[in-house]
């Protein structure tokens, strides 16, 4: 296979915050957008990025407060993290897309099926929830985490919630690229993203989602259940639902079957 273009760039939102992007694959075939999880960059779709090529011209970002994006302090909003897509969508002249997004990523994506649904083709959902409540069980967290001296005890909480125990085990070299990353992310960033997980909710709004979803849930996720899972595919109206027997990073963890739910669902036709 002969090695695909890249290109990494940024945009400036209307709020002044920089987003870094990358594309990579072949103009001229469908754009994919993928939106990742809080405490990563950009490169958490690495290992997916060969066979997502051979289909589709992949979309990657930063979200705010996240790898080579700007860190604005504050908490951010759900609004605020969709608006921040559409205008990467504007700057580069992109009408429609497919989207992917895990976890974080998810909630952005069920955002746009809700408020921008005509910039969309299809949605996978993957390990992800329509809400992630009570509230206020996130105020103390985003406190701890922005008194902390560093990121060493979070990033430990997110690798475990995030892999089973045995990929923990060792020296595992998709792990440590992970560890590295959140060791590197700022807290601001962190906590301004639980902060937005703290103020949504879309149990009732999902249910307007007009476009095709996949909604891919992880066995043994403790961040987002299957359950959770379960119950958005329930509320999309026609989504598919699938479980496979992972944690929370269901794209590494088991990333054959992630691809193959993945592209049986983006490339069928209609």
């Amino acid at each position: 296979m002969n090695a695909q273009p890249s290109t990494s760039s940024s945009i400036t939102t209307g709020d002044g915050v920089r987003i870094a992007y990358r594309f990579d694959g072949e103009q001229g075939l469908p754009v994919l957008l993928l939106s990742n999880s809080i405490g990563t960059d950009l490169h958490m779709w690495d290992g997916q990025v060969p066979a997502l090529t051979e289909h589709f011209r992949l979309l990657r970002y930063d979200a705010r407060g996240h790898g080579a994006s700007d860190v604005p302090s504050g908490p951010y909003s759900l609004d605020r993290l969709g608006r921040d897509v559409v205008e990467l969508l504007d700057a580069l002249g992109l009408q429609r897309v497919h989207v992917l997004g895990l976890s974080l990523g998810g909630i952005v994506a069920q955002w746009l099926g809700i408020h921008v649904p005509e910039r969309i083709d299809r949605l996978v959902l993957s390990n992800t929830a329509a809400y992630l409540g009570p509230p206020q069980q996130w105020d103390r967290p985003i406190a701890e985490l922005l008194e902390a001296p560093d990121m060493r005890a979070t990033a430990e909480m997110f690798l475990r919630n995030w892999f089973p125990a045995h990929m923990l085990e060792g020296d595992n070299e998709v792990v440590e690229g992970f560890r590295r990353t959140l060791l590197a992310t700022r807290r601001e960033g962190v906590a301004g993203s639980w902060a937005a997980v703290r103020d949504y909710d879309l149990r009732r709004t999902a249910a307007i989602i007009p476009n095709p979803a996949l909604v891919i849930a992880g066995e043994h996720d403790t961040v987002t259940s299957a359950g959770h899972g379960k119950e958005l595919a329930a509320t999309i109206p026609g989504a598919r639902f699938t479980v496979l027997p992972t944690v929370h990073m269901a794209n590494v963890e088991r990333q054959a079957e992630f691809l193959d739910a993945v592209l049986t669902f983006l490339t069928e036709r209609s």
